[in-house]
Formats: structure tokens, C-alpha cells, sequence
């Protein structure tokens, strides 16, 4: 007996399948290459930018309280990074969406 699988249940199974591997660029999500990750933490030790504290847990998809004070990326970081801020907090560096102050990555 042959067995089909209706188009969107194929559809369905193919995204469960995919999710876990699109996890790192969909989304609230911006990847960052290794080589730029530590591009960026040198940059931050070498300019011994001050570290803020945050009551809150910060992670991707975490909103940044309004008290909490956003640096602007420097052009240093590369063109790809302009439109971010971010904060350096618990020795992370935290790529923020200025407009939602939304947390978009994290580098460790």
C-alpha cells in the first residue's frame, strides 16, 4: 500500500526538522561570525568599556529596561553592526535593537 503525505504535512514536518539549524538566524537572532565575535570582546577589553548592571537576565529576546544606557556600535565592529547598540555587562557583550531594546545576540 503507498503511502502519501498530504503537501502541507510534508511542509509541517520539513520546518520541525529545519527549526533547530534556522534557530541561530531567524528571529530575534543576529549571527556573528567567530572571527567578528572576537573581534568585537577585544574591542571592548582593549577600549575598557565600563560594564553596567542589570537587574534582569539578559539574553537573546530579553527587553533592556529604559535606565539602562546604550552604546552605539562603533564602526570599527564593521558596516553590519551599525544599526545595533549594545551593552557590556557580566563580561558579555549584548547586541541591542535600538528601537526595541531588544537584546538580538550575545557574545561571550
Amino acid at each position: 500500500m503507498k503511502s502519501l503525505l498530504h503537501p502541507v504535512a510534508a511542509a509541517s514536518i520539513a520546518l520541525a526538522i529545519a527549526t533547530p539549524a534556522l534557530a541561530q538566524t531567524v528571529g530575534v537572532g543576529v549571527t556573528v561570525a567567530p572571527e567578528e565575535r572576537t573581534r568585537i570582546k577585544e574591542y571592548v577589553v582593549k577600549e575598557k568599556v565600563a560594564p553596567v548592571t542589570v537587574k534582569e537576565q539578559l539574553r537573546v529576546g530579553a527587553k533592556l529596561p529604559a535606565d539602562v544606557e546604550l552604546r552605539t556600535a562603533p564602526s570599527a565592529w564593521g558596516p553590519s553592526y551599525s544599526k545595533y547598540s549594545y551593552v557590556y555587562s557580566n563580561n558579555h557583550v549584548y547586541l541591542v535593537e535600538p528601537s526595541s531594546r531588544e537584546v538580538v545576540t550575545v557574545i561571550d
